[in-house]
């Protein structure tokens, strides 16, 4: 007798998707019965989006009724909060609202964050701030992610089909659970000095690979490249020509057990020119009669410049 794994399954057939994500409706929660115990969340948002939220959050709300789930915005303490009501049928929808909120706190869009509401489209908050201390290099490097103009940051939403939004110590993205993975590759190791370009590069190969069906059972590393560290000097040492060998030969330097002579400080050099010694008074009429002295010569110089319109030509 056949094993329970190992039974024929008539319904399973080629022609079905196991992959499709259909959509949850009312009828399809069997009890009809209201959760048991209303579950809640709530998000803080910065003083900036302040203005924003209040514009938007009528449509908001009208979003969030359509899957019967209570919205509500504290400008007193600066939250955002949504609850499931006796209506809501899908477990879901509430995880589904939280992300909407949280994204919305991050800056996103309405139109865009709305899209999170969707099955096949889930969300990811990448934290960088704690990648690199010295503010300078974390700067330089967030930079690098947005590219010029933009440009790296668009490329990367084209391979990924994710939409990625970097604002203050976070980065928000959307699109497909894949999509999301690589998009928190990437930005974790430009945070780590690892150039996005690479990352890009990669993704464009893998993409025309998945191209061809014939490469679908295969080891793709052979095909993507391979990007070292190289520890390269920066500045290189005087080579000397050798006429008669035709070599270069590194340029000895004389062995001296003393060590260099010291550089004079400014209280030194005023010594030698005495202008230590003087008083107060005289020191500041020596430093108006330099003055005018380099006047005089910019003047002679002008006047000079200025000359050489009226010179003759010669005939």
């Amino acid at each position: 007798m056949p094993s329970t794994h190992n039974r024929d399954k008539p319904w399973d057939t080629e022609d079905i998707n196991k992959w499709k994500i259909d959509d949850f409706k009312e009828e399809d929660n069997a009890s009809g019965q209201p959760f048991a115990e209303e579950s809640s969340f709530m998000t803080l948002f910065p003083k900036y989006r302040e203005t924003y939220l209040k514009q938007v959050w009528n449509d908001v709300t009208r979003s969030l009724d359509k899957h019967h789930i209570a919205c509500e915005l504290n400008l007193v303490e600066g939250s955002m909060t949504v609850k499931t009501t006796r209506k809501t049928f899908d477990p879901a929808a509430i995880l589904k609202a939280r992300d909407l909120i949280k994204l919305l706190a991050r800056s996103v869009p309405l139109p865009q964050a709305i899209k999170i509401l969707q099955d096949d489209i889930a969300c990811d908050v990448i934290k960088i701030g704690n990648f690199v201390s010295n503010k300078d290099r974390f700067v330089k490097r967030r930079q690098r992610l947005v590219g010029p103009n933009g440009n790296t940051l668009k490329a990367l939403e084209l391979l990924t089909k994710c939409y990625v939004l970097v604002q203050g110590n976070t980065v928000s993205a959307m699109g497909p659970f894949k999509g999301l993975k690589e998009v928190r590759r990437v930005v974790e190791d430009c945070m780590k000095n690892v150039h996005p370009i690479y990352h890009i590069k990669e993704l464009m190969i893998k993409r025309e690979l998945a191209k061809k069906p014939e490469l679908a059972q295969e080891d793709w590393s052979r095909f993507l490249p391979m990007f070292r560290k190289r520890n390269v000097a920066r500045k290189k040492p005087k080579q000397v020509l050798d006429q008669e060998n035709k070599k270069i030969k590194k340029e000895k330097k004389v062995y001296t057990p003393f060590p260099p002579q010291q550089t004079p400080r400014k209280i030194d050099l005023q010594i030698e020119s005495g202008e230590y010694f003087l008083g107060k008074r005289e020191k500041e009429a020596r430093k108006l009669h330099e003055k005018r002295e380099k006047q005089q010569q910019k003047q002679h110089e002008r006047e000079a410049e200025r000359a050489k319109d009226y010179v003759p030509p010669q005939e």
